[in-house]
């Protein structure tokens, strides 16, 4: 489980309000629609769970290998972490590469599997 210093909790808190967040029903409704979805945590978290059809593409590798995943700069991209936190920050950064189509799982892949067993 990643503990996350001040900093990064401020900034995430920022990119915040920047971005758009899908609650865990609205992010079902877009992954069915299609899109590239974007699962920003480690190799080693993905693997021990992940939602079904996400790519794994680790923050830190984003702005670096996006534009081979996804050229297409209006496609709609759905990024998620553990608790939203990275998520945020991930779709924060898409939108400053130019991104126009860009949300994150609030809460992310924690609120979303909460959401899934209660349904």
């Amino acid at each position: 489980m990643a503990h996350h210093d001040e900093d990064f909790l401020r900034r995430a808190t920022e990119a915040k309000t920047r971005i758009r967040q899908l609650v865990p029903e609205e992010a079902r409704q877009r992954i069915t629609q299609g899109g590239l979805l974007l699962d920003v945590r480690s190799g080693e978290e993905y693997a021990e769970g992940h939602i079904e059809g996400a790519y794994n593409l680790p923050a830190e590798e984003l702005a670096k290998q996006i534009a081979r995943l996804q050229p297409d700069k209006q496609a709609p991209i759905l990024c998620y972490c553990r608790g939203g936190n990275r998520g945020a920050l991930a779709a924060d950064e898409l939108q400053r590469l130019g991104y126009a189509n860009v949300a994150s799982i609030e809460g992310g892949l924690t609120a979303f599997l909460n959401a899934s067993e209660s349904e």
